[in-house]
């Protein structure tokens, strides 16, 4: 399969970096309403084989799991939620992002689509909607992969996420896209930045480029922020969880320490970790063969157990 360079189909940036796939999956665009809202997600693989649903991180979209989804596609019924003002999802009218309202989308969603019993996968916000959604929802989940965020936050993550999320909101070419993204990642290699940028970026009437979320997002700060019984309130949901649960961290994650991700593991029921080396907080995007691999052992044992 060759390669053009200037404007790579999923499967040709696949296949250049190394990420295991069997069939060129392409995803099917759906919309559903739960809420009051438009929630959009793409559907990956065959309806058949076991549901793993997939929540992205803040100011992220669905198409952020495009590579692992394609990989996951060969053996699991894929669904990849963009959350409210997200990707292709309606924005909120009243400005309401809370977590408990993205958790309701979430079970409203599960509920729509008919996808339970259901694998979690979720990527720092998405990883705490997830395991607040477990945690409520235990019945139907088999089981719950929790990527890189935990109640305890280190502060210099943190401020250098809302750095790069509070950069401009307009750019002239997917070029000086790829170049704000490289000043924070200078890590990830020129395939990589080009795929993630391309898959979350959109281009107005003028010409100019934006992310594909709700501004509104940016100046809501508080995501940031959790207060002593925020995070005596997540230690509790994390507790009560009985699934299986794999924890992944980033092994030059500086958003949750090595500390923290051994506590969180030692605090609940039935749960395991695994690091994937060259990767930061953003794990499936820095190192997504890695990840892939990584959690891999994991989804076996969930799909074993129900055999």
């Amino acid at each position: 399969m060759s390669v053009d360079p200037k404007n790579p189909s999923l499967h040709q940036s696949a296949q250049k970096i190394g990420i295991p796939f069997t069939k060129c999956w392409n995803p099917i665009d759906r919309h559903i309403d739960v809420n009051g809202l438009n929630l959009h997600y793409l559907e990956w693989g065959d309806a058949a084989k076991p549901t793993v649903v997939l929540l992205h991180g803040f100011a992220q979209s669905a198409h952020s799991f495009d590579f692992v989804s394609l990989s996951l596609a060969d053996r699991f019924h894929v669904l990849a939620l963009d959350f409210r003002g997200h990707g292709e999802s309606d924005w909120s009218s009243n400005e309401d992002y809370t977590r408990e309202s993205m958790q309701k989308d979430l079970e409203g969603f599960v509920i729509k689509t008919n996808s339970a019993p259901v694998i979690i996968i979720g990527l720092s916000l998405g990883g705490t909607i997830g395991y607040k959604y477990t945690a409520a929802n235990q019945k139907i989940v088999r089981g719950l992969i929790i990527i890189d965020v935990a109640p305890r936050l280190q502060e210099s993550g943190v401020q250098r996420v809302r750095k790069f999320v509070e950069n401009k909101d307009y750019f002239d070419s997917i070029e000086e896209m790829v170049l704000a993204v490289q000043i924070f990642r200078p890590d990830r290699t020129k395939e990589q930045l080009v795929a993630s940028v391309m898959r979350n970026a959109k281009q107005h009437a003028d010409g100019r480029w934006s992310w594909k979320y709700d501004p509104v997002l940016k100046r809501q700060n508080s995501r940031y922020q959790q207060t002593a019984e925020d995070r005596i309130q997540l230690w509790k949901a994390l507790e009560t969880i009985t699934c299986p649960t794999l924890f992944v961290r980033g092994s030059k994650s500086d958003v949750v320490s090595a500390e923290t991700a051994h506590e969180l593991v030692s605090r609940m029921q039935n749960a395991a970790q695994v690091t994937v080396n060259h990767a930061g907080h953003l794990v499936t995007t820095d190192n997504p063969i890695g990840f892939i691999e990584s959690i891999e052992p994991f989804l076996q044992t969930l799909v074993d157990s129900e055999n």
